[in-house]
C-alpha cells in the first residue's frame, strides 16, 4: 500500500491507496497544525495519521508538491539534494511549496524504512512548447528568474485524460481534449495524444480562468495603477488578486454551489459572476480548439465540473457550429457523456482522483 500526503502549511491531507483495490484504504485530514486547538507541527501530525492506520503495511509514500520549477519534469526519489533543491523553489510557490516540503521532512522522520517519492503538479506541463510556454518579457530577465509558464493541476489532468480516453473507448495517444478542471481553484488544458500543450495556469495559479478567490486573467498594469491612484503596496495588489477576487470579489462568496442559489434567487452580483465565469471558460475552450486543431472531447472534472450542470451548460453555449454540444437531460443527471449520441466533439464528465495518480505513479517510479 502506498500512504498518499498532500501537505499544506496548517494541515495534512493523507490517504492510503491500494493500486489493486481503489475503493479501499483510510483517507482523512489533520487540521489547525500548529494553531491552538491541534497538533504542534507536521512531525506530530504525521504521527496521529500514522497511529490511526495501524499496522497498515505502507509500502511507499508519495508526496504531492505544488511546484517543481524547471528542475523537476517528473516524479522523483527524495533523499537530501532533492529536498534542498526542493528548498530553493520555495520563491515560485511560497504558499504552497512549504508545507509540502515539511511534510516530506516529518514523513521521512517518521518513516525512514520506506521510499518518499515527491510528484509535481507542474511536471504534466513540462511537454507544453517554447511558443506557449514563453512570456515576451526580457529573455535575460525571463530567464533569470525562472519567468515562464509553468501550468498546475498536471496530476489531475494526467488523471482525467487517461480515464476519458476509456470512457469513450480510444487510445489516449489519438485523443486531442480540452481538461477543464473546475474546483476552487481553476484551468482549462489542451492535451494532445496524452501530453499537455498549453494550459490557462501560468508561473503561478493565478492566470487563466475565473476561480474561487482568484481573478485569473487581468491587465498586468492593473497593478502599477492601484499602486498609483490607491496607493496599494505589491503585497496589498497580490492580496486582492489572490484572495479577494474571482467568485468571492464578484459575487462576495467563493462556492458556486452558493452562487447558483443566490443567482437563481435573482441576484444580481451572482448572475454577473456566473456569466464572467463561463464566459472565461468558453473563451479558453475557443482558444485551445485553435491550438489542437482537431478536438475529440471536452472533460469537466473537480467539484464545479463534476457537480454544476448549470456551468457544463453555460460554458459551451453557442458553440453548437463547432460540434460542441450538451444534451440537457444527461447533463442535468450528471452521466459521464453529456453530450448527445453522434456529437462530433464528446463532453464528459470525469471525477477526478489525485491521490490515486499520485499513487500510480509513485509506484511507476519505483
Amino acid at each position: 500500500m502506498i500512504l498518499v500526503l498532500n501537505s499544506g502549511s496548517s494541515s495534512v491531507k493523507f490517504r492510503v491507496v491500494d493500486l489493486d483495490d481503489p475503493a479501499a484504504g483510510e483517507r482523512g485530514l489533520v487540521e489547525r497544525i500548529g494553531e491552538p486547538g491541534g497538533v504542534p507541527d507536521h512531525a506530530a501530525a504525521l504521527e496521529q495519521v500514522l497511529e490511526g492506520l495501524g499496522d497498515a503495511p505502507i509500502e511507499a509514500v508519495g508526496h504531492r508538491i505544488v511546484h517543481g520549477g524547471t528542475r523537476f519534469e517528473k516524479p522523483v526519489i527524495v533523499d537530501d539534494e532533492v529536498l534542498a533543491a526542493l528548498r530553493k523553489l520555495v520563491p515560485l510557490a511560497p504558499l504552497h511549496n512549504p508545507g509540502g516540503i515539511t511534510g516530506i521532512e516529518a514523513a521521512r522522520e517518521k518513516l525512514p524504512s520506506v521510499p518518499h517519492v515527491a510528484v509535481f503538479d507542474t511536471a504534466f506541463h513540462a511537454t507544453i512548447p517554447p511558443a506557449a510556454a514563453t512570456y515576451a518579457i526580457d529573455r535575460d530577465l525571463a530567464a533569470r528568474y525562472d519567468i515562464r509558464r509553468f501550468g498546475f493541476h498536471g496530476t489531475s489532468c494526467a488523471y482525467v485524460s487517461g480515464r476519458a480516453a476509456a470512457l469513450l473507448g480510444r487510445p489516449l495517444e489519438e485523443l486531442n481534449l480540452i481538461v477543464l478542471h473546475l474546483g476552487n481553484g481553476a484551468s482549462a488544458t489542451a492535451v494532445q495524444g496524452g501530453r499537455s500543450v498549453d494550459t490557462s495556469m501560468g508561473m503561478t495559479p493565478l492566470e487563466g480562468l475565473v476561480m474561487g478567490t482568484r481573478s485569473g486573467d487581468v491587465d498586468p498594469a492593473v497593478g502599477a495603477y492601484l499602486n498609483r491612484v490607491a496607493g496599494m503596496d505589491f503585497a496589498a495588489v497580490d492580496d486582492t488578486l489572490q484572495r479577494r477576487a474571482g467568485l468571492l470579489g464578484l459575487a462576495g462568496v467563493n462556492d458556486m454551489r452558493t452562487v447558483l442559489q443566490r443567482r437563481a434567487d435573482g441576484d444580481e452580483a451572482a448572475a454577473l459572476a456566473f456569466d464572467v465565469y463561463c464566459h472565461r471558460i468558453r473563451k479558453y475552450v475557443g482558444a485551445y480548439h485553435a491550438v489542437l486543431g482537431r478536438l475529440d472531447a471536452i472533460v469537466f472534472t473537480a467539484g464545479v465540473g463534476e457537480h454544476a450542470p448549470a456551468v457544463r451548460a453555460a460554458s459551451l453555449s453557442g458553440l453548437q457550429a463547432w460540434g460542441i454540444e450538451v444534451d440537457e437531460a444527461r447533463n442535468a443527471a450528471n452521466e459521464p457523456i453529456v453530450s448527445p449520441d453522434g456529437a462530433r466533439v464528446a463532453v464528459c464528465v470525469v471525477p477526478t482522483d489525485e491521490e490515486y495518480s499520485i499513487a500510480e505513479q509513485t509506484a511507476a517510479l519505483l
